[in-house]
């Protein structure tokens, strides 16, 4: 193996310069596309809006010691749910605690500023790497390490910032590969990988297999004997054994959490079109469902004329084009594309490892560049075969008209940086030659920074027209956490943020404890609860939404509902500068008492599911009639193809008024009570996708003669027993017995619930929240044991003697993931103790003579 020492001056300042180019490109792109903070445009598309700028608040909340809950229990969301697996998966890097350092009013600028910050420590990180694995010019490390940092793969994927931890931790890892094969700094490759996993074990799996070929790469390059070759491998594994144990503390409880959320969508891999994958190597390309692979047209350019670059050993420029060649294969094998991803296929884009291919792309550059600027045979053949690659690519819909000015801009920057480059090399005059090296340098780092700036901003309009977006914090949001905060009484009773959400998580974004919610971890336990007590959905169920419904109000201890005016980032009408209303409710307390609970299993009818967890005859479910628009009765009571597209109708008797609600999971459009002075409510159904909730329409006439008229957006289905028609009088009965014999006094301190029970309480004490897996609970001064669960939400049996309860929550996978830490903990310490005395005694010198014999003094006579 070729050794070379680099000085860390030099690395730093590579380090630097590269951080400093990717930030500017990255923020220069973000002005010239207009967006947030720097113009009018929002960032926050897909989940970058609903889930991760809410969590990153949830997390200054907790920072500041104004989160309902803490790290094992989020009181906000789904009615109480499990928050160290969250945690694990989106807040865990080491950037996202900056947050604090915010205003909470600016919380999408503090997200920006960490994703800025990530994608410049990527870079910093690669060109540290490139100069340890060859020595070079600095500016050329930071050049390339920009390059990386800002692929196509950052620019389509910066809206997910936790995957950018991934970016950093590939070329961390491979520093960590290179330690290993010198057999030096265990500790602190131990600790890079352990720091990598928790950040975000996701794409620090992917960074592993990565890394791990880089490794491969170069100990077939050096060609060591078997023994250190073995040797070498095993300090390696040992390395990224140790850092996972130290990670197992989260690793264990995402693991687990993963397995008791709710399924989901099923996905299938399917490859892409085999021109697609030329095309990405392009700048100001897009597309969500293709591998991003656009590096920069110079890295582009060197990595392809690595193969014909004969200053460059042969075995090294074979060993590296053979790397790159059989990565962007398995982007297109299903086996393979399967193994990138954990071998389970996501739900979305299935080609989540492409920034690997994109930093072994830039690796493979700086083998050309580092050996010396590449001579015009080289360029040349780089140059045809980037012509075919744009041949191949102007075949696809993924090139657009501003791909090309800016793909010219950037081929004449490279190709004009590289001769200069290459003619300062050459023999003539010292000054010449250093102020040719100055210009190709500046030619270079401008022809990247432009053409990824420019990429950057395309890539972001495209992104908009691709995926829904949602308005960052603004005058909405703090209306409505200042309703809310006025409202709250926890854990009095819970406030919730309402229907008419602004994001998937209103309760993380704007306060209040409801049951909306959305995360990859969202348990199956409050999906499947939720949806039998008429309850809506989106992304496959994983995205809960609040229910706006009288009795699930009393059945979760819903004391006060905030109700705001649509949003108009997301209707498009005009802004509505009505304050949120808030309704207020006499509800029982977290923790109720049934007397006789009622074991029966739900069934099909929302109405009937919420009685049976009421306890209490609330509801009259009369038989419908669904017509077209030509009035005749429609088969199957489908709607929104034939003649049930226009106008059909729903017709119902209920008593006189009584509170009508619409229950038609399967049905998309639009709903209104004839006759009322009501809206229209919308509903929302995409098969496999979303679920349309229960609705209030409005109350009975006089006559009892219900009429509710329908405007279907696509085909779908109402149900036999769709229509409930509450009787308020009867559920303020209910509501009021429970109260009575429901606990006298609640407290909640993250993972703990106490509750004081009346004396003589007797049946089933039941717990306002889903029975996820973890709760413990104890009546009286009895022993902790597992919660029972009745009809979804935490139960605990009652003999008549307890006065009190406790339950308390343990994430699953947390004991075992602790024991596992510690372990690793105790194996790398034994591991450093054991190096350390082996050093110390091949450092200290055998004597090379007998010490001479002590001198006997005998005392005189």
């Amino acid at each position: 193996m070729e050794r070379t020492t680099v000085p860390g001056a030099t690395c730093r300042a590579a380090a630097a310069l590269a951080a400093l180019v990717a930030g500017v490109a990255l923020c220069a792109g973000d002005l010239l596309a207009r967006d947030f903070p720097f113009g009018s445009r929002t960032r926050s598309v897909n989940d970058l809006g609903n889930q991760y700028v809410p969590l990153h608040a949830h997390l200054w909340d907790l920072l500041h010691g104004r989160a309902d809950g803490g790290l094992l229990v989020n009181w906000q969301s789904g009615y109480g749910s499990s928050f160290l697996p969250d945690f694990g998966t989106y807040l865990s890097s080491p950037f996202a605690p900056l947050v604090a350092l915010f205003p909470r009013d600016r919380i999408d600028l503090a997200v920006y500023a960490i994703t800025v910050l990530k994608v410049a420590s990527a870079a910093a990180a690669m060109a540290w790497l490139l100069l340890r694995l060859r020595p070079g010019r600095r500016w050329a490390a930071a050049l390339l390490g920009a390059s990386y940092a800002l692929c196509g793969w950052t620019l389509a994927a910066d809206y997910n910032p936790m995957w950018l931890d991934g970016l950093i931790a590939l070329p961390l890892l491979c520093l960590v590969g290179e330690w290993a094969l010198a057999g030096r700094r265990l500790v602190l490759g131990v600790l890079i990988v352990a720091l990598a996993w928790s950040a975000n074990f996701y794409t620090a799996y992917m960074a592993t297999l990565g890394a791990g070929l880089v490794l491969l790469v170069r100990l077939s390059l050096a060609a060591p004997p078997r023994r250190q070759a073995l040797a070498a491998a095993g300090r390696a594994v040992l390395t990224v054994v140790l850092g996972m144990g130290l990670a197992a503390p989260l690793l264990a409880v995402v693991y687990l959490g993963t397995a008791h959320a709710y399924p989901g969508r099923l996905a299938r891999f399917h490859p892409v079109p085999a021109e697609n994958l030329p095309a990405r190597l392009l700048p100001a390309t897009y597309d969500y469902s293709s591998p991003a692979l656009y590096v920069g047209t110079t890295a582009l350019l060197l990595a392809l004329a690595l193969p014909f670059h004969r200053a460059v050993p042969g075995r090294v420029r074979a060993g590296w084009t053979a790397l790159v060649l059989l990565v962007a294969l398995s982007l297109q094998w299903a086996p393979t594309s399967l193994a990138w991803h954990a071998f389970a296929v996501p739900q979305g884009s299935s080609y989540r490892q492409s920034f690997v291919l994109c930093g072994l792309l830039v690796i493979a550059a700086w083998h050309a560049l580092s050996y010396g600027p590449p001579g015009l045979p080289a360029l040349g053949a780089a140059g045809a075969l980037l012509s075919l690659t744009v041949a191949a690519a102007s075949r696809t819909n993924l090139v657009h008209a501003h791909t090309w000015p800016v793909l010219l801009l950037g081929v004449a920057g490279a190709l004009t940086g590289l001769l200069l480059l290459r003619r300062s090399g050459q023999r003539g005059q010292p000054g010449r030659r250093g102020r040719l090296a100055v210009l190709a340098v500046l030619v270079l780092l401008g022809a990247q920074t432009g053409e990824s700036a420019a990429s950057a901003a395309v890539a972001s309009g495209l992104r908009l027209k691709h995926l829904d977006d949602y308005a960052p914090w603004g005058e909405r949001q703090r209306l409505q956490a200042a309703a809310i905060a006025r409202a709250d009484g926890w854990p009095r009773y819970r406030t919730d943020p309402g229907r008419e959400q602004t994001v998937a998580n209103d309760p993380l974004a704007v306060g209040g404890q409801g049951a909306a919610y959305y995360s990859s971890l969202t348990s199956d336990v409050l999906t499947r609860t939720l949806t039998a007590l008429g309850g809506g959905w989106t992304s496959g169920g994983r995205g809960v939404q609040s229910l706006d419904n009288a009795v699930t109000d009393v059945l979760f201890s819903v004391g006060a509902r905030v109700h705001s005016p649509p949003d108009p980032h997301q209707t498009r009408l005009p802004e509505d500068t009505a304050a949120p209303t808030v309704t207020r409710r006499d509800v029982p307390p977290l923790v109720t008492v049934r007397a006789r609970p009622d074991q029966a299993a739900f069934g099909s009818s929302p109405y009937r599911n919420q009685e049976l967890l009421l306890g209490s005859r609330v509801y009259a479910v009369p038989r419908i009639i669904v017509r077209g628009d030509d009035g005749t009765p429609l088969p199957g009571r489908r709607v929104g193809s034939g003649n049930a597209l226009t106008g059909p109708s729903v017709s119902a008797r209920c008593p006189a008024g009584t509170q009508v609600y619409l229950a038609a999971p399967h049905f998309s459009g639009t709903a209104r009570l004839a006759g009322g002075t009501e809206s229209a409510v919308p509903f929302h159904y995409d098969q496999g996708r979303a679920l349309a909730a229960m609705e209030l329409l409005g109350r009975a006439p006089a006559s009892g003669r219900v009429r509710i008229d329908l405007v279907p957006d696509r085909p779908g289905r109402i149900p036999s027993g769709a229509v409930g028609c509450l009787d308020t009088a009867r559920l303020s009965t209910a509501a009021a017995r429970l109260k009575a014999t429901g606990a006298t006094s609640v407290t909640v301190s993250d993972g703990t619930v106490r509750a004081r029970l009346p004396l003589g309480s007797k049946g089933l004490a039941v717990l306002a929240a889903p029975r996820i897996a973890g709760w413990r609970c104890a009546a009286g001064d009895g022993p902790a044991r597992p919660a029972r669960q009745y009809h979804g939400l935490i139960a605990v049996p009652l003999d008549g003697t307890e006065t009190s309860l406790t339950c308390t929550f343990h994430p699953p996978g947390l004991r075992l993931g602790t024991a596992v830490g510690l372990a690793s903990l105790a194996a790398l310490l034994l591991l450093s103790a054991a190096t350390a005395v082996r050093r110390r005694r091949l450092s200290t010198p055998a004597p090379t003579t007998p010490p001479a014999p002590r001198e006997r003094v005998t005392a005189a006579p």
